[in-house]
């Protein structure tokens, strides 16, 4: 039993604070807290004396003094060692034991004594939550629970609030309650947030008797009795945290204690194996049977890296801070000691491992529920009533416990192919794997060697998997997380829970890779039939299943390496395609697709298609209808695997509108796509639009402009245009906004009389308001007229809400006005904090060939406020005359190609002229990185 206050006078430190063993924390005991050298300082301050408030001043005194060097010594350490997560997070737990106790042996020995006190005068002071479990971030809570036997005395309330200022002085972030034996007994009853906290109680100081009287009580009277409850209760806690987290294991930005897979349900499972089973750590459930000892390595090192990250977010941030948000990301892989290397950013090392971390305590999971549902006291799934339909399984399979499970082990493991008969077997029964047939497929993943791989019956086995059963993620997915797909095609484990460092992809490459094909199968499934037409259309009149799913599984399996994805994906895609059984033209198709899996998206997202010369490009590179639509195929559902709010109506018209215009080269000749033929279809066009228009105003609207105007600008726009020109005097500005539901966002159209860098003011203006341009377009009228027009969306990458238009085109005709200054007005944009560490090399490219009357410049660079308008800014004061600006943006990436002339007309031939615009272009890219604060 600990001293109680008669006897602190005698008490020595070490009989006072029983000190954790040395190797259980980061640094010695006494370098982190001198328990010799503080109580002397606080006897000291007791022996002073003073009013109650003097005490506890000089008290926190003492007390931060040995805090502040605590706090250091961790760090130092920590530092210097920066993966022993858990001996620091006993370090701070050690360090806040230090502080409460001290903080207690004040005010019962000096500010509150009591010599003898009643039975009922007994209390004890207990960690509770992560506290009492002894784990600790460094800017974690403080969870205590003052207890007492049977009523609080006011005794007892005076020591409390004591102890309180006393710790709030400290800064520490101090959860409490007063409350009895009973009283936790009644309210752990009701509440299971503070039954689970008193599951973790430990003493801190105080009567001993009590804290055992609790931890007894509480066993025999609650927890025995409701082990079901508190199961569920926990899970289905457990889920709506996962949905308030985004519902996704590998979310870009996760939290790392709250996010699925994360220290919350490492948590979990020790809460729920802990009440069921009474254990007092995680390694006592291998002698249960519920883990096997590598099983539990895994639970150890996801509980070690997780801890070990959460530590250095903490420290980082000076404060309590969670969110393992990109610019956290890129200092805790420093910390950790990742470096580049192998083609990737020491940050994307980091986070592969943070991910393969996260699917284990999946694993774990699942394990867990299975073994509870094993031993009654969880409910098993889909298990409604009495009734409940039977699947017949196929030998040498059983379904256990509503999943599919192994009957004979040594009939299965007699023949490897087994390996993968288990995942067709679940898909034709939609049964869900048992953990035990999970447990021996992982251990067993040897047998899927290379004899294997190069059977045929093996490639036929894989292929059903992905073709006949509709539902090719599902199997994937588990296939993945056993290791089962990486040991079957091994090329695809270097991408294994991979992280891209931008803000354009979503998921990781392999999960990438599962909803790309997920995308092909909801296709497939007729569920996506209003929304991509066209995609429906294609595989409607029928394509080469197997080349289409197989150049998914490996069109981005070359990432992470120093070469260029696709070029090194082709290759891979040789090999691997041949082992899965597909015949030499199917490979070649294979190969193509993967070299050029981004060409369409390219095209469509960076070129002009309403430009003839693009559409002979792209007709020239795809050769072929059948390329031409398995490569449509192949580009939405990639585009969709991204991530959510990637795929967009602009982007679905610009890809149909790419498709129909080079279906239709294929199939009428190259030769019928040239300007003069686009060109009078579009004056048709427009003729028959205008109704209400003479003759004469016609061919004056039509005469006014030149061919690139007739090519360039869709019907509708050329009607707008049209009214707004009507009548246009000198110096007026005319503006019109609209919604375009066709490509899903806002249009803006612009009349004016024409002047030197009008795109580039109409851009700024663009830029001020917070606008993101997609697609830009300018054109000087023969009668010295500028009409432009652009196509903007909002942060969200939607059509501007109707209430906001008033604003936008205020700014845009004060801005022609000349009436804001547009470089001052954008001073003070800066990127975000939390989006400074991406870094994205700039690279200038002129294209002499991708057009038949402009240049094409191509700056590929770091997005920032107002880059668009500094580049125009460049480029007029260069005098280049801008055609067209279309806009690409992948995240923190952004390519801007510019369709230009020079001065009298020409194309930029020559090498002066584009070196000496390139220098000038990238100052101005610098320009804006500077103001943006990058």
């Amino acid at each position: 039993m600990a001293p109680g206050p008669e006897d602190l006078s005698a008490a020595q430190p070490e009989t006072l604070f029983p000190t954790a063993p040395p190797d259980a924390l980061i640094a010695a005991p006494g370098d982190i807290f001198d328990d010799a050298v503080v109580m002397a300082a606080l006897q000291t301050v007791m022996a002073e004396g003073g009013d109650a408030m003097t005490v506890r001043r000089n008290t926190v005194e003492v007390l931060r003094a040995a805090q502040t060097a605590g706090r250091a010594m961790i760090a130092q350490t920590f530092a210097l060692d920066p993966t022993r997560a858990r001996r620091v997070t006993r370090s701070y737990a050690h360090l806040t034991d230090r502080l409460v106790q001290c903080t207690w042996v004040v005010a019962t020995q000096h500010l509150h004594p009591c010599p003898n006190p009643t039975d009922g005068e007994r209390f004890a002071v207990l960690g509770v939550g992560g506290y009492g479990r002894g784990e600790m971030a460094p800017s974690s809570d403080v969870d205590l629970l003052f207890l007492s036997p049977w009523k609080v005395t006011p005794l007892v309330e005076s020591i409390v609030e004591s102890m309180l200022y006393i710790l709030w002085d400290l800064k520490l972030k101090v959860g409490h309650s007063t409350r009895t034996v009973k009283d936790c007994l009644r309210l752990g009853a009701e509440d299971y947030t503070i039954r689970t906290s008193l599951l973790e109680q430990r003493q801190i100081c105080g009567d001993d008797r009590l804290a055992e009287e609790l931890q007894t009580t509480l066993r025999d009277t609650l927890f025995s009795r409701t082990v079901s409850d508190f199961i569920e209760a926990k899970l289905e806690e457990r889920s709506e945290r996962h949905r308030k987290q985004g519902g996704q294991r590998y979310l870009l930005e996760p939290n790392v204690k709250e996010a699925k897979g994360g220290l919350r349900d490492l948590q979990t499972l020790y809460w729920i194996a802990k009440y069921r089973y009474g254990v007092a750590e995680a390694a006592d459930l291998v002698a249960l049977g519920v883990f096997t000892a590598e099983e539990f390595a895994n639970f150890e090192a996801a509980e070690r890296f997780l801890w070990c990250v959460r530590c250095h977010l903490h420290l980082i941030a000076r404060r309590a801070s969670d969110m393992l948000t990109f610019d956290m990301q890129v200092e805790v892989a420093a910390r950790m000691g990742y470096s580049d290397h192998a083609g990737r950013r020491a940050v994307e090392h980091f986070m592969q491992a943070y991910f393969r971390h996260a699917t284990k305590v999946g694993e774990l999971t699942r394990i867990l529920l299975t073994a509870l549902e094993a031993d009654n006291t969880k409910q098993e799934p889909g298990l409604l009533g009495f009734f409940k339909r039977r699947r017949r399984v196929k030998e040498p399979y059983e379904e256990r416990q509503g999943r599919l499970d192994i009957a004979d082990e040594a009939a299965f493991l007699g023949d490897p192919l087994n390996m993968l008969r288990i995942f067709e077997e679940a898909l034709r029964t939609g049964l869900l794997l048992h953990p035990h047939a999970m447990r021996l497929i992982s251990a067993n993943r040897h047998l899927i060697d290379r004899d294997l791989r190069e059977r045929p019956e093996a490639a036929r086995l894989f292929l059903s998997l992905l073709l006949k059963h509709g539902n090719p993620e599902r199997v994937l997915r588990r296939m993945n997380e056993l290791e089962i797909l990486s040991a079957f095609i091994p090329e695809f484990a270097p991408i294994v829970a991979m992280m891209q460092f931008n803000m354009y992809h979503s998921y990781t490459v392999d999960e990438h890779t599962i909803q790309v094909i997920s995308n092909l199968a909801q296709i497939e499934r007729k569920e996506l039939e209003e929304s991509l037409p066209l995609c429906s259309e294609i595989l409607e009149k029928g394509v080469n299943r197997r080349v289409l799913y197989v150049a998914l599984l490996v069109h981005d399996i070359g990432k992470g390496r120093p070469e260029d994805h696709s070029v090194l994906g082709a290759r891979i895609a040789r090999t691997v395609a041949p082992r899965l059984g597909l015949k030499t033209s199917e490979v070649e198709t294979v190969e193509w697709l993967v070299r050029h899996h981004l060409l369409m998206s390219d095209m469509a997202q960076k070129r002009d298609i309403a430009d003839p010369r693009t559409i002979r490009d792209f007709a020239k590179a795809v050769k072929t209808r059948d390329r031409l639509d398995l490569l449509t195929v192949l580009t939405v559902c990639d585009i969709r695997g991204v991530g959510p709010g990637v795929w967009n109506n602009w982007k679905a018209q610009m890809l149909r509108a790419l498709h129909r215009a080079t279906a239709a080269a294929l199939e009428n000749g190259l030769e019928d796509v040239n300007r003069e033929t686009r060109e009078a279809r579009a004056k048709k066009l427009f003729r028959e639009a205008m109704t209400g228009w003479t003759e004469g105003e016609l061919r004056t609207e039509i005469g006014r402009h030149s061919g690139p105007y007739w090519q360039g600008v869709p019907t509708a726009a050329q009607v707008r245009f049209a009214h707004l020109l009507k009548g246009l005097e000198d110096g007026e500005v005319r503006v019109e906004l609209e919604a375009d539901e066709d490509r899903d966002a806002t249009r803006v159209l612009m009349a004016c009389q024409d002047h030197p860098g009008v795109f580039s003011r109409l851009s700024g203006a663009l830029a001020l308001v917070g606008a993101n341009i997609i697609d830009g377009r300018s054109y000087t009228s023969k009668d010295g007229f500028a009409v432009s027009a652009f196509w903007l969306q909002d942060g969200e990458g939607h059509p501007y809400e109707p209430s906001r238009l008033p604003r936008l085109r205020g700014m845009i005709e004060k801005i022609l006005r000349g009436e804001v200054a547009t470089r001052q007005a954008l001073e003070g944009r800066e990127i975000k904090k939390r989006e400074r560490k991406f870094s994205v090399p700039t690279n200038i490219s002129f294209d002499n060939e991708g057009s038949d009357i402009y240049t094409i410049i191509e700056v590929d660079t770091r997005d920032r406020p107002g880059l668009l308008y500094d580049l125009t800014q460049a480029l007029a004061a260069s005098n280049i005359y801008i055609n067209q600006a279309v806009i690409a943006t992948y995240g923190a990436q952004v390519v801007d190609s510019f369709y230009v002339k020079d001065l009298f007309g020409l194309k930029l031939w020559s090498k002066s002229k584009q070196d000496a615009l390139d220098k000038k272009l990238r100052a101005a890219v610098e320009r804006a990185a500077e103001r943006a604060g990058a």
